[in-house]
């Protein structure tokens, strides 16, 4: 992911490095675009934790395709009308 530019600390705000991100309320034309900046911004060893109201099947493709091994992908919750899952950035 990236790297934070000279001058800049990254801030660690999340004690357990697990970041929430709720893409039910995002409008479906910005979402890839803004899942793609959340992975983006995270270090390694930090989690997005993805909630959503259906499985996106085409967003895991998109993001092994763009990621590669690089991002984990780990179902934690996978019931009708709510999917949530860990994007872990590997170190």
């Amino acid at each position: 992911m990236n790297q934070p530019a000279p001058g800049h600390a990254h801030l660690h705000l999340s004690p357990d490095r697990i970041y929430p991100f709720d893409a039910r309320g995002i409008a479906k034309r910005f979402r890839h675009a803004a899942i793609f900046g959340a992975l983006d911004a995270l270090q390694p060893g930090e989690t997005m934790r993805f909630v959503n109201d259906h499985d996106p099947l085409p967003l895991l493709a998109q993001l092994s395709a763009r990621y590669g091994t690089a991002v984990a992908i780990e179902y934690r919750k996978k019931e009708a009308g709510e999917i949530v899952i860990d994007f872990v950035v590997r170190e």
